[in-house]
This record gives C-alpha cells, sequence and structure tokens, in this order.
C-alpha cells in the first residue's frame, strides 16, 4: 500500500513539475512574441507571415517542446538511477536514447532558434505535430518507467 502511495505522489509531483513547466513555458513565449512585434513593428510583415497562426502555433509549439524537454531530464535520472542500481546494458541505451532526444529537443526549442534569429513562418499545424507525436510517446515512457 505505501509504494503504491509513493508511486501516486511521484507521479503527482511530476504532473505538478510538468504544468509549471508549462506555465513559465506559455508566458515566456508570449512575452518572446510581444518583444518579436515590437522590435519589428507592426508595419513589417515577412513573407509567408499569417499573424493569427503564428501566436497559436508558435506558443504551442515552445510549450510541447519544453514539456518533452522537462520530461527528457525527468528520464534521464530516472535511467541514471536504475543503472546505478542495477548495471544493466539495456538501462545504457536508455540514458543514451534520453540524451540524444534532449539534444535534439534543445537545439530544436523556439527559445534556442530564436535565439540566433530565427523564426519558424507559414509551417502551420507541422510547425508543433512533430513534438506533439513525442510528447505522447515521452508520456507513456515516463508512465511506463515510475510505474514499474
Amino acid at each position: 500500500m505505501e509504494k503504491q502511495m509513493s508511486k501516486r505522489l511521484r507521479l503527482g509531483l511530476i504532473a505538478v513539475i510538468l504544468a509549471i513547466v508549462a506555465i513559465l513555458a506559455t508566458i515566456w513565449a508570449l512575452v518572446l512574441i510581444h518583444q518579436h512585434y515590437a522590435f519589428l513593428g507592426r508595419h513589417v510583415t515577412p513573407p509567408g507571415f499569417v499573424p493569427g497562426d503564428f501566436q497559436l502555433f508558435y506558443v504551442a509549439n515552445t510549450i510541447i517542446s519544453t514539456i518533452n524537454i522537462a520530461l527528457l531530464v525527468i528520464l534521464l535520472v530516472i535511467y541514471v538511477n536504475i543503472y546505478l542500481k542495477t548495471r544493466s546494458p539495456f538501462t545504457i541505451g536508455l540514458v543514451i536514447f534520453a540524451l540524444v532526444f534532449l539534444v535534439r529537443d534543445l537545439t530544436s526549442s523556439p527559445f534556442v532558434t530564436a535565439i540566433y534569429g530565427f523564426r519558424a513562418y507559414g509551417l502551420g499545424p507541422f510547425a508543433f505535430l512533430p513534438s506533439l507525436f513525442e510528447l505522447i510517446a515521452l508520456s507513456v515512457l515516463l508512465y511506463l518507467s515510475v510505474k514499474y
């Protein structure tokens, strides 16, 4: 009974952490969009730019990719702890998997691309769909890792 309570507590704590990360990412993305518009001025429109879509998809992609980064950090901590306990070669594979996806998500994060001056214009929902599918896969992986 106590073990199940501990698992529920861990899942609850992870959910709270992910919610906080999502809220902070949303606020940060909205601030960056506001700064971007203030920098460009309201009269400059880049080619292929759709104002309403850009804001919605950019914010969605920012939130999803930031949650993916948080999920990968949590998974990495879990896998390293499992490896320290079991010394299983399979767990090393999971650690490498998590590290590679973490680097991928860090380099493709809208925050990182915005730092270097790149923007995703005109992609529509394709801006965030790959990250959404990755979020689903990582959520299942995290659930299975915490459950057992």
